[in-house]
C-alpha cells in the first residue's frame, strides 16, 4: 500500500469516528401509548418514561408498548446511522443504494 492509500484509510477512520460520536450524542425518541423511549444513534436504550401513567396497570398493553416502542426507535436509529454512514462508505467505494440496505 502507498502512502496515498494509508492516508486516506486515516483520514475515512477519523470520519467514522466522527459518526460514531455523533451518533452516540442522536437521541431518538419513539412514543406508543404514554410510554416514551429514547434510543441513541448506537442503537442503545437511554431512557423510559411515561407520559401517561394508567398504562402501568395494564400488563398487556404495557408489554405491547414497550415491544413497540423499542422496535420503533431502533428502526429509527438504524435509518439514521445509515443516513450518516453512507457518506463515508461512498468515499470507500462502497456506495450502496437505499442506505445500506435498510
Amino acid at each position: 500500500m502507498d502512502f496515498s492509500k494509508a492516508g486516506e484509510l486515516m483520514k475515512l477512520q477519523q470520519e467514522a469516528m466522527k459518526i460514531k460520536k455523533e451518533l452516540e450524542n442522536t437521541y431518538i425518541e419513539a412514543e406508543v401509548d404514554g410510554l416514551v423511549v429514547t434510543v441513541n444513534g448506537e442503537m442503545k436504550v437511554e431512557k423510559v418514561e411515561f407520559e401517561d401513567t394508567k398504562i402501568i396497570w395494564d400488563k398487556a398493553a404495557l408489554e405491547k408498548a414497550i415491544m413497540e416502542a423499542v422496535n420503533k426507535g431502533m428502526k429509527k436509529a438504524q435509518e439514521v446511522a445509515a443516513e450518516k454512514m453512507q457518506g463515508v462508505m461512498g468515499q470507500m467505494g462502497m456506495n450502496l443504494p437505499g442506505g445500506m440496505g435498510m
